[in-house]
């Protein structure tokens, strides 16, 4: 699929803000695939899909949920974290994405998980770091974005713990996953 095709597929299914930061998405996700050796094509596809079900209906993504193999346990978290999931079973449904690391890398942009792959750490490091975001620690993390991968995801999943810690948030698990995982790695 080209790019053209996945962004006029994906534009009527986003608030204009959002189309903005998922082009600013993509573009990012090309770049540190170019800096990681990641596959770019697959990047800039997984990066426009990122957020396809972003403003579903609450009830269908539920409903999504509840109804194929997706985790259960999602039913018991924020329902933030219910877009990627449900996007990438969608995107493989609706749009005929069938590849793998995409979906996963789309499932997987918000919570992180262990073993992560390349593709899911560019994916879920550019939804990140990508130039409108504005928040406390982002520089730092997206200085390390360009040093090491690793890091710059270990960054992120620390610095959204952090955040959902300190406003009383319940954690998804993979969340914390992806932080161990990413901690092991830093050490070797």
């Amino acid at each position: 699929m080209e790019r053209d095709e996945a962004l006029a597929i994906v534009k009527p299914k986003l608030k204009q803000e959002r189309y903005d930061h998922t082009v600013r998405v993509m573009e990012t996700a090309i770049q540190l695939a170019q800096t990681y050796g990641v596959d770019e094509k697959k990047a800039e596809i997984a990066a426009i899909f990122h957020d396809y079900a972003k403003y579903r209906p609450i009830d269908e993504m539920r409903r999504w949920i509840q109804t194929t193999y997706l985790p259960k346990d999602l039913l018991h978290y924020h329902h933030e974290l219910w877009h990627g999931p449900v996007g990438a079973k969608l995107v493989e449904r609706e749009v005929g994405i069938h590849d793998r690391e995409i979906l996963d890398s789309i499932h997987y942009h918000t919570t992180g998980r262990s073993h992560m792959s390349a593709l899911d750490k560019v994916i879920f490091l550019a939804d990140y770091i990508e130039p409108g975001r504005k928040f406390p620690g982002l520089s730092d993390v997206r200085d390390a974005a360009w040093m090491d991968l690793n890091h710059g995801c270990w960054m992120a999943a620390k610095n959204t713990i952090q955040f959902l810690m300190s406003k009383n948030q319940p954690i998804y698990p993979e969340t914390f996953n992806a932080y161990n995982a990413l901690t092991k790695a830093n050490k070797n």
